[in-house]
């Protein structure tokens, strides 16, 4: 192997590496410092800067910042919360249904926080280790983002494969259709096959014996905003506003035939309407949009996809031919491996529409996909559930809070490492999705 290509490879890893044990932000920085030691001293070139997916966030946390401000966000957990407390024995189905559907209306997984401290009082009410639903409810909430239709990953997704032929309403019925079912299946086998008992818990009875388990006490519930209500129906109008101009926009559909506005612009666009929308009709105090959490996890997203994006778009173009070469023979006879390939990059990438910016464009040229021949585009819209293994290593922030909140000691990080109480049925979940994805999608496209 060129002792070249062996050293971008280790700058490429290495840096990615570095960003994932620094935490937070790191990963972004150390792929722009990846970036810099390519150029500057292995002579490479560098990739493309991810602008449109990084406005597409930004646009999209913007709206959602504003709804977090109006109190439209306190709203929807409330009424998840219940849905929850109503039917408590199906803690493991429900619990990540409304994790699923709220990152589909928000295009963030990170609205899992406020749903975890009530998933894990309504499974300690009913005797059930809260490692159970917690478990699929993160996963639920991390893949669903391949099934949002504001997320930046389906944009990007339906972008590439439209001129293909492939319409933005057969994509998102596809993904809609494998993911859920898939996490639904997932909760089925915890459900039957799981140790779920929490009496039988050694770690739950020392914590309760020690007294860090502490008696769920609901108390008085602040009251929310006038405009919360108003501030959700706004929000909401506006994501069907933008599913619907995307469909009459999309080739395979043809009602708009040569728009003025593209769809990533109409993302960018619609997002903030709905944020101006909402600051005036719930007559926000815009100085504090900033403080907003889901606005400072949105902008740090958008680091660390510029970063890990853009460090990935310059080692793969650098190498684009032997890309080529190898996924053309390798995903042409072995299909279900380009998930396998999104598997392990987005589980260094740690981020759905980083993985899907650096891997599926090269795949597209090595297999030759064209509008005129798109008979192994199923392969893409099948697989691409896989790029949500950012759940393999410990370190999201969604998994590290299902950790902390969870005060029975039964959501944990095993020792070493990677057994901890996510990764099987995080990985079920994908095999599950890319698996039906493998049947429905030959059948929808």
């Amino acid at each position: 192997m060129d002792i070249s290509l062996l050293l971008q490879l280790a700058v490429l890893l290495g840096a990615i590496f570095l960003g994932v044990r620094l935490g937070g932000l790191a990963i972004g920085y150390t792929g722009g410092l990846g970036v810099a030691v390519l150029a500057l001293a292995l002579g490479m070139e560098p990739g493309k800067v991810p602008y449109d997916v990084i406005l597409i966030i930004m646009a999209v946390i913007s709206a959602i910042a504003a709804l977090q401000l109006a109190g439209g966000l306190d709203y929807l957990v409330r009424a998840a919360e219940r849905l929850l407390r109503r039917n408590p024995k199906n803690i493991n189905f429900l619990a990540p249904t409304v994790t699923y559907f709220l990152t589909i209306l928000a295009g963030t997984g990170h609205t899992a926080f406020s749903m975890m401290p009530v998933i894990v009082e309504v499974a300690k009410s009913e005797n059930i280790r809260p490692s159970a639903p917690l478990s699929i409810a993160v996963v639920a909430s991390q893949i669903a983002i391949t099934a949002s239709p504001v997320s930046a990953a389906v944009v990007f997704m339906s972008g590439v494969l439209e001129p293909l032929g492939v319409s933005y309403p057969k994509l998102l019925l596809v993904w809609l259709v494998t993911t859920y079912a898939a996490c639904m299946l997932v909760a089925l086998l915890i459900n039957l096959f799981g140790n779920l008992d929490l009496s039988k818990s050694k770690a739950y009875q020392q914590r309760l014996a020690e007294g860090l388990v502490q008696p769920h006490n609901v108390g008085e519930r602040e009251a929310l905003p006038a405009g919360a209500r108003k501030s959700v129906w706004i929000f909401f109008g506006g994501v069907v506003a933008v599913v619907l101009y995307a469909c009459a926009i999309s080739p395979a559909v043809g009602l708009i035939k040569e728009p003025v506005l593209p769809r990533d612009g109409a993302i960018i666009s619609f997002m903030m309407i709905i944020a101006s929308l909402i600051v005036m009709c719930c007559k926000l105090d815009t100085g504090k949009l900033l403080d907003m959490s889901t606005f400072k996890s949105g902008m740090a997203a958008c680091v660390c996809v510029l970063g890990v994006a853009w460090l990935g778009d310059t080692f793969v173009s650098g190498h684009i031919d032997a890309v080529k070469e190898t996924a053309s023979a390798l995903v042409g006879n072995y299909p279900w491996l380009l998930a396998v390939a999104l598997f392990f990059a987005s589980m260094l990438l740690y981020s759905q529409a980083a993985t899907a910016k650096a891997i599926m464009p090269a795949v597209i040229l090595a297999l030759g996909i064209t509008p005129e021949n798109n008979s192994q585009v199923y392969i893409l819209v099948a697989s691409f559930a896989a790029v949500s293994a950012l759940f393999v290593l410990p370190t999201y922030p969604t998994l590290l809070g299902a950790v902390q909140m969870d005060d029975t000691g039964s959501t944990r990080i095993g020792r070493f490492v990677f057994n901890h109480s996510f990764l099987i049925p995080g990985v079920l979940a994908i095999v599950f999705a890319v698996a039906l994805g493998f049947v429905v999608a030959p059948l929808v496209l």
